[in-house]
């Protein structure tokens, strides 16, 4: 296998860029807005912020040191630092959870496409008729991952970097001209209050947990994305520091997020806790009710579709990344034949909206649809079982001493009480933290 299959990151904003664009996704813009909604508003941002700050900061600190000590995959990075034949396994979870979650994610990700051309070609033909439609679903669906696919196949410095130091700053600048239009709507006073001032009196114990959930789904960990993507990072690089700016992007596009659609949607008088459809559904009449609102609702789905499409390009970067080094495969080999795979994978998800009844309805594990059913598979069970392994084995495997000298590589003379804490974080804090929430998708809490 020659060096550049596999690539490096040009620049460590380059980097940044694209591990942000990794974390900042559909889960920011899509599912953070409808989770504070449906949790009390301000007082779950609260507690939200402190769950990335404390346990998905250290998270990604020992992914992307894993990544880059090994230079390898999720896979070979586990096998390589373990004599074990059990701790690769982990590392195939990895990349079966990228193909998983990619494979649903593509859908909603299409629905993004969809809305663009809804907008240019106005129709009165609702999200539920929409998304029964299976010939728009399958098109949309095929159109996203072939986006996906163009940027991945670019490789790691031409493709992924060079996309996503265009992609995040352009999502960024549209998040603040819609933020700027919607805090001049009437009424929009009562969504920034909602959204920035918090009532304590609505933190409970199922408050904490799902903001622990969302900022581990938002952060793209526990599926190896990070790994793989610190596979690329220079042993110049700063990893705190590079993590830091990854985990305050990602962080401050949710708030943004939240900051543009709840005065929209307070402007209005709509509730708040509208649940997964509060995008879809909700915001298109939102913007018919404002002046000049086919130009923002234009400008608001082509900003989720770039979200979209830089996790999609990390989702589809893992097992691409695992078939280049572990089966030295060319990328362009790999990017094909995942890309077939996920399509193949991702059409009963594409249908169960209601193109089939049987894909619709059916019930699961608790979960109705399956789409559903793949995202609770893949996003509630193998997430955290990824990331509670990385935990164990950065902690008490591989080491936190010998990650610790793996993390100092580029830092300088970083004080040694931020790697102690980092310890602690790690062996202790992060993976009880997890554990938690795990138990609490089988109702262990209520």
């Amino acid at each position: 296998m020659e060096q550049n299959e596999r690539g490096v990151w040009g620049s460590r904003l380059g980097f940044i860029l694209a591990a942000a664009g990794s974390a900042i996704g559909l889960g920011n813009i899509w599912r953070y807005p409808y989770v504070v909604g449906e949790n009390g508003g301000a007082a779950f941002v609260l507690v939200y912020v402190t769950c990335v700050l404390v346990i998905g900061l250290p998270v990604l600190i020992a992914e992307l040191s894993l990544g880059r000590r090994t230079t390898l995959n999720p896979v070979g990075a586990f096998r390589s630092l373990s004599n074990s034949k059990a701790w690769p396994w982990v590392g195939y979870l990895g990349v079966a959870t990228g193909v998983g979650i990619l494979s649903f994610y593509l859908v909603i990700a299409g629905w993004t496409l969809g809305y663009i051309v809804r907008t240019l070609i106005p129709t009165t033909e609702d999200f539920t008729q929409f998304v029964a439609n299976p010939v728009e679903e399958l098109g949309y669906f095929l159109g996203f991952l072939c986006l996906t696919v163009i940027v991945v196949l670019g490789g790691v410095e031409k493709g992924i970097e060079r996309w996503s130091k265009f992609l995040m700053p352009a999502l960024f600048v549209l998040l603040l001209s819609l933020i700027s239009y919607n805090l001049t709507l009437e009424g929009s006073s009562a969504g920034v209050e909602f959204y920035l001032k918090p009532d304590f009196s609505k933190i409970h114990g199922s408050t904490i947990l799902a903001a622990l959930g969302q900022a581990f789904f938002s952060l793209s960990l526990g599926m190896g994305t990070m790994i793989t993507y610190g596979s690329y990072i220079s042993k110049r690089e700063n990893i705190p520091v590079s993590a830091t700016a990854v985990v305050l992007s990602d962080t401050l596009i949710a708030l943004l997020a939240g900051l543009m659609i709840f005065p929209a949607l307070f402007s209005v008088g709509m509730e708040p806790s509208q649940g997964p459809a509060l995008v879809f559904n909700v915001l298109p009449r939102v913007f018919e009710l404002m002046p000049g609102g086919a130009f923002i609702g234009l400008a608001f789905f082509v900003l989720l579709a770039i979200a979209a499409l830089t996790s999609t390009v990390s989702l589809l970067e893992v097992p691409v990344a695992f078939l280049v080094d572990e089966r030295k495969w060319s990328r362009k080999k790999a990017v094909s034949i995942i890309a077939a795979a996920t399509f193949v994978v991702g059409i009963p998800s594409a249908l169960s909206q209601g193109s089939s009844e049987l894909l619709t309805t059916m019930q699961v594990a608790g979960q109705t649809g399956f789409l559903s059913l793949m995202s609770h598979l893949f996003s509630n069970l193998s997430l955290p079982i990824g990331g509670f392994f990385v935990c164990i084995f950065v902690g008490w495997v591989w080491g936190t001493k010998n990650a610790v000298e793996e993390i100092k590589l580029g830092t300088g003379e970083t004080a040694q009480r931020i790697f102690w804490g980092w310890e602690l974080l790690v062996k202790y804090v992060c993976p009880l933290t997890i554990l938690i929430v795990f138990l609490n998708i089988f109702g262990v809490f209520g």
